[in-house]
């Protein structure tokens, strides 16, 4: 009983002690109900009457009364779709097997400031039916089933992601059955190194330490683990990279030794010879299988000339992009007849603001034409949802197109033309598992990117060994900027030449120095005042490096707009974490996707009306989107409060960890990246 009140947050009577178990004071509970096999008494919905009857039908001392299950929800989720996917996973694994499930979804803040949504489901011991307890049924012990209900989870889960277009997924297994068998550790701050420095015992440092022991005894043992760790993020590495490892999960000055020495004489491990700096690199024998795999399909692809565009199909693109106001560069005409040739494998290689989603809404439309179906896919969400927006190919994220695969569903024909955008981002296993699924079945594959823009998440630089191996055609001509030397500055910071980049702006009188960090500041606050007022149909923004100056910024721009009339009526919304203020004016960005509502994680818009009911929202591509803050509340959508008027960050990585003074509306802000 008393365990029953405090899950549900609850005040339950516990008829046996003849007292009451009040927990309703607890916060944090989300969801609560009794879940009923059918033909249980109805009367049991009520867990209060649920429990007592359970404590006294069982009149053994060592009875078992109930069993617990405690599974941890995705936090890419809303809080409804969280509760839904727990009820659906609930109502499948236990109460269609019989079992009364007493289900309570929790939504607490953890220490580092994120919401930590989870269940606890207790489940009775006994089959039950019109007439009530029959006999236990021994086979819900088994420790199989505990492993059924942890795979079963895990699909379900992982389907409900996919299905939502999030990038995310759970390994029902443990750490060790999925191959890397390290116990992972929690961050130990400042403080607690401060503290054990000056000998006072910190117990989270003393519990880092341990598992650092127990990871350093299980890397001794098999080094292989140390190793398939580190190319989980990167393809090649240094003597540097596995010391930092080593560091991590080692305890001391001698295990650490032992596990280098461990990894440097580990069977998987391949020397590769020194690189341009000079330091050693090595891999791992399944890392060098896995790009033997990825270039045996990208070599099958380039040999192989199957979707060829006639030219009257090309022309007529052409034609009908001319009729709205697209005309073609050189560049762009040449991309063109590159991507619409026959060759099953296509690469583009292109700077940012080059054109090149332009140039493939006609390919798509020549695709089309002759007959082929064309589809586009990117690592995440928004970059998918910019390629659709940009040229019309129906877009989705390549986790979502592998679930479906894996489904059954979706899979490439020998008609289909699967756009990959933002290519160099995606890391060497991935694109490996694409790539030969598409050689397989006959599929043309076009690969756009940048290979010195970003690092791959994952582990590989896979688009630019592609792009070595079987060139590609390049678009260099920038057409988001006007001015020459804007377009050069901006191939400057492609390449890397951002000295030179820099020395332009300076020399344009567009680099602005200060003698100190307030007064740079205050400078910049002016500058964008006076630039929002001078060209209010213009865009701009405000990048900083720390959470605490995008909350002093943040604040000082809004303060401009309050001052100058711009900004409606704040109405005060009250969380967990606090009250923050919105008002018409705003500029927000939706923190997740939210298929209902339409938005994405990074969509990007104004407030143009906010009352104590209801908010709307006129995202960047003009749609109005209203929603009720009652949902707001609930975590649907999350929304984060930039700088008014774009002032804030380039929707890259996320600048905010979660700081209550950070000017968001309540404790939502997390690094957008892979859970």
């Amino acid at each position: 009983m008393a365990s029953a009140a405090y899950r549900s947050g609850s005040r339950l009577r516990d008829e046996r002690l003849d007292r009451s178990h009040d927990f309703s004071k607890k916060r944090g509970v989300v969801h609560s109900e009794v879940m009923l096999p059918d033909h249980a008494p109805e009367t049991w919905s009520d867990r209060e009457r649920l429990w007592n009857n359970v404590e006294a039908f069982e009149i053994r001392k060592d009875a078992q009364l109930a069993r617990e299950v405690e599974f941890a929800l995705p936090r890419e989720l809303t809080q409804a779709q969280g509760i839904e996917l727990a009820r659906d996973f609930v109502q499948s694994e236990f109460v269609d097997r019989g079992m009364i499930a007493d289900l309570n979804v929790h939504r607490d803040i953890g220490e580092d400031g994120l919401s930590k949504p989870h269940a606890h489901v207790m489940l009775t011991m006994r089959a039950v039916d019109e007439n009530g307890f029959s006999p236990k049924v021994r086979d819900w012990n088994r420790t199989e089933m505990v492993e059924r209900w942890r795979q079963r989870w895990a699909e379900l889960a992982n389907e409900r992601l996919a299905e939502l277009d999030i990038d995310a997924r759970i390994d029902h297994r443990s750490l060790e059955a999925q191959g890397i068998a390290l116990e992972p550790q929690n961050q130990i701050g400042a403080p607690a190194q401060r503290i054990d420095g000056e000998g006072i015992e910190a117990d989270r440092a003393e519990i880092h330490r341990e598992i650092a022991r127990g990871n350093g005894a299980r890397i001794i043992a098999n080094p292989s683990l140390a190793l398939d760790a580190i190319t989980q993020q990167q393809s090649t590495f240094t003597r540097r990279d596995m010391a930092k490892f080593a560091h991590r999960h080692s305890d001391g000055i001698d295990q650490f030794n032992e596990v280098m020495d461990a990894m440097h004489n580990a069977p998987d491990l391949v020397e590769l010879g020194m690189d341009a700096r000079g330091d050693n690199r090595f891999t791992t024998r399944q890392m060098i299988e896995a790009e033997r795999r990825l270039h045996r399909a990208t070599e099958l692809m380039a040999e192989r000339e199957r979707h060829e565009v006639n030219d009257r199909h090309r022309q007529a693109a052409l034609a009908h992009a001319e009729q709205c106001g697209l005309v073609l560069s050189g560049e762009q005409a040449d991309a063109l007849a590159h991507v619409t040739d026959g060759r099953d494998l296509v690469v583009v290689v292109g700077y940012a603001g080059t054109g090149k989603s332009a140039m493939l809404g006609v390919a798509r439309e020549a695709w089309e034409a002759a007959g082929y179906e064309v589809k586009g896919v990117a690592l995440s969400g928004i970059a998918a949802e910019n390629l659709e927006g940009g040229s019309g190919i129906a877009s989705r994220t390549i986790a979502g197109l592998e679930h479906g695969w894996g489904q059954g569903r979706d899979l490439l024909t020998a008609r289909d033309v699967l756009v990959i955008d933002e290519a160099g981002m995606v890391g060497t296993r991935q694109l490996e598992r694409v790539l030969s699924h598409a050689a397989e079945v006959g599929a043309k594959v076009v690969l756009v990117g940048d290979p010195r823009q970003l690092q791959s998440i994952e582990a590989g630089a896979a688009f630019r060994s592609i792009h070595e191996r079987h060139g590609g055609v390049e678009i260099g001509e920038v057409r988001r900027q006007r001015e020459d030397w804007q377009r050069d500055a901006t191939r400057d910071l492609a390449t890397g030449r951002a000295g030179a980049a820099i020395h332009a702006y300076d020399s344009h009188n567009m680099v602005h120095a200060a003698a100190s960090r307030e007064q740079a500041r205050d400078d910049l606050i002016d500058r964008w005042d006076y630039d929002r007022r001078a060209a209010p149909d213009r865009s701009r923004i405000i990048l900083t490096h720390t959470n605490d100056e995008v909350r002093a910024l943040n604040e000082a721009a809004r303060g401009r707009m309050r001052a100058a009339s711009d900004l409606g009526e704040d109405v005060r919304v009250t969380v967990d974490r606090g009250a923050r203020s919105f008002a018409s004016g705003d500029r927000v960005m939706f923190l997740q996707n939210e298929r209902g509502l339409g938005v994405k994680n990074g969509t990007l818009g104004n407030l143009e009306q906010v009352s104590a009911q209801s908010m709307t929202v006129r995202t960047d591509d003009r749609r109005s989107i209203s929603f009720d803050l009652k949902d707001l509340q609930q975590d649907r959508p999350r929304l984060c409060r930039h700088h008014p008027q774009g002032a804030g960050h380039d929707g890259g990585p996320h600048p905010c960890s979660g700081d209550a003074g950070h000017g968001f509306p309540w404790q939502l802000c997390r690094p957008v990246a892979p859970s």
